[in-house]
This record gives C-alpha cells, structure tokens and sequence, in this order.
C-alpha cells in the first residue's frame, strides 16, 4: 500500500467503546508528519470572555487543511484551543505552508499568537512512543481520526517548548476557511450541567490499566440518555443574527473586506434561521433533516493520547465519575482533569449545507477542554 494512501484505507469503526483497546488502532506510517498548533494563553483569552474566539481559531486549522487539500481526508483532532493532525510526506509542504499563512492572519486579524510545528512521525518513535490512529464513524456520513501511543502528546509538548515550530513568513497570502462557521446558539444542559473531562495515562500506567478505566467511564455515561450527548437529536437553535457573525467575517473574509463578508453573512444566516425556525425546505436544503445529520455528526467524545468528552450530565454521575478517577490516579494510572459549566457550544465546518459531511466540533461553552486540561492533577470537589 502506499503510505499516502494510508488513512483512507482504515477501516471505519462505529462503536465507540471498541476504542479502548490498543488493538483498534494502526500506527501511522514512518514518513508521515506530525502537526500541531494552540493558542498561547488561551486560559487568558478564556477569562477575558473570548472562548468562542478560541474555539474558531483552533478549528480554523482543519478548515484551512481540507481546503489546501482540496477536500481530501486526514486525520486531526480538536481541541478546543488548537488542533492537531497528520499528513502524508506528499502533503507535508503544503501542510506547512497553510500553518504558516494561518498563523500570520490569526495575528493580523485577531492579535492572537497561533503556535503551530511539525514533526516527522520517525522521530517521535525514536524517543520510544508512537502514533497509532484509527477511525470512529459518527454516522454514515461523518468520522473522525481518534489517535493514541502517546506520540501526539509529546510532539505536542514540543511545540510548546519551542522546538520544531513553523517560523512566521512574509506570505501575506490569506488561508482558505471556507466552510468555517459558529452561528448556532449555545446549548443548555438538559441532565443538569455540561462535563468537560481531559483523561490521560499515568507516567507509569499500563494500557490495559488505562483502557479498564476508560470502559468504566464509558459504561456509566452509557446510562445517559444518548450516552450525554450535549447535542439534541432535533438539533441547537439559532438566532436571527448570531452573535458569533462578527467573528466568522473577520476569520474568513479573505482579500475581501470584513463588513463586505459580514453583511453576506448577515444576508444568508437571516434566510436560513427562518427556514430552520419555520421548517422549511428549500431547493436541495432540508432544514429538519440537516439539523438531524447535525447532530448524529457531532464530536462530543474522543481519544487524543487520553480520552476527552463534553457530555450533558447529572450532578450524581458527575459525583460517580469524579471519584472513579480519583481513585484511578491516586493509583497512578490516569492524570485528570473536570471542568463543569451550563451550557456547550458548536464549532461548525460545512462545505456544503446540501450535503450530510458537515462536521460539528463540541465543547463546554464556559472554557470546556482548555480549563479540564488546566485542572489536570487537581483535587476534583464538588
């Protein structure tokens, strides 16, 4: 097989529980690249208020990639703050030239300090780790790479070291968002509150070890209706003028003017929230149909070298998971991290609103990942 032709050849797999064991997983191949990026102080930017702005940012990534990659698929994950990925050695000078545009426009748009690098996969498994992926389909429609061996963690750590980092260019050559949007509504719990939880290995945790606690977790949300999915099956509301539509122009305006993209915007989202709240269908566009797809394509759980979820969840099971990993890491076999807020809140990718592929990135819409990650190794209180 050629190896850039690797990803596409993973088998899809629908059960999500299935992902606790190492043997789900395939190690990527050894000239495949690594790539990284976050946001330097995103816990600021989150207590100034801007985590919607976070959120778009670190997601504007995987839009800039399928764009530069003309739609092909690679596997990435979300993180609330910055996303990481990896791309055969074919896509590796284009991947690196995408970041660097990016980063520059994120800094002349936003004043944001967008950190992004790569790293060859053969020299993280010459540090004794790997990176393993596999493919967790969603629905019929959508899946998304779910990544483990602990490679990822580490290229991760790197980049914030300073090591490996795309250098900032002269390129004022704008990155390609399209599809990139936030215009949906934050989502109230429904069970009670909205859990945001980051779980990794221990330092000396074996897999099996950190696989029983993963399934034990999993076993408990299970309980939930639709296993805490925070996104309802009929899908978020939306308002007549979001409030995120500033903020979806000046990302993805382009060479064109922000009040020019803006005013589109406002045009197009006017439309579409009153078909959404009136139920109707137009031309190839079924507004009751895609907000189902929307939700069934939802990311709300994966494993990232750990395991992440934002889950809408009661206080006593908050209670059951807290203390099922408190106990996990007094034994050394887990480090966590929890994070509870009211509500969650969507980050969207659609490429085409007439077709079912749009992909829908969940997290908590008070800090979400980025303040579980904070709290890693914290004593959890309720």
């Amino acid at each position: 097989m050629h190896t850039a032709k690797f990803y596409e050849s993973l088998p899809r797999q629908r059960h999500f529980s299935s992902l606790t064991k190492p043997a789900a997983f395939t190690p990527l191949p050894d000239d495949w690249v690594i790539c990284c990026s976050d946001i330097v102080d995103s816990t600021g930017l989150i207590a100034a208020g801007k985590y919607k702005t976070v959120n778009m940012v670190g997601a504007s990534v995987i839009a800039a990639m399928q764009n530069a990659l003309d739609g092909a698929a690679f596997p990435y994950v979300f993180g609330g703050d910055g996303t990481s990925f990896a791309v055969s050695a074919a896509q590796a000078a284009t991947a690196r030239r995408t970041l660097a545009r990016l980063r520059r426009w994120v800094k002349q748009e936003f004043g944001i300090a967008l950190r992004v690098a790569m790293i060859p996969v053969h020299e993280v498994r010459a540090q004794g780790l790997d990176v393993t992926v596999a493919r967790h389909a969603v629905s019929d429609n959508a899946d998304y790479a779910m990544f483990s061996g602990g490679g990822l963690a580490w290229a991760e750590d790197q980049m914030k070291q300073g090591h490996c980092v795309i250098p900032e260019n002269t390129d004022e050559t704008p990155p390609d968002l399209t599809g990139l949007s936030c215009r949906w509504n934050t989502i109230p719990a429904r069970n009670g509150l909205i859990l945001s939880l980051v779980m990794v290995p221990g330092p000396m945790a074996t897999a099996s070890q950190f696989s029983r606690v993963a399934a034990e977790i999993l076993t408990r949300t299970a309980a939930l209706a639709r296993g805490g999915h925070p996104v309802a099956a009929e899908g978020p509301g939306i308002a007549l003028l979001p409030r995120g539509l500033g903020l979806e122009a000046k990302l993805t305006h382009g060479t064109g003017s922000v009040l020019r993209k803006w005013l589109s915007l406002m045009v197009g989202t006017m439309l579409t929230s009153w078909l959404f709240r009136h139920k109707k269908p137009m031309g190839q566009f079924d507004p009751t149909h895609y907000l189902a797809v929307m939700s069934d394509n939802a990311d709300y759980r994966k494993f990232d070298d750990g395991l992440k979820m934002t889950i809408d969840c009661t206080p006593d099971l908050q209670s059951e998971i807290t203390a099922i990993l408190q106990k996990a890491q007094t034994a050394g076999h887990i480090r966590f991290g929890l994070h509870a807020q009211d509500e969650a809140r969507l980050t969207c990718i659609v490429p085409s609103a007439s077709s079912d592929d749009h992909v829908h990135f969940v997290d908590g819409a008070a800090g979400g990942y980025t303040r579980a990650a904070s709290n890693m190794g914290k004593i959890q209180r309720e």
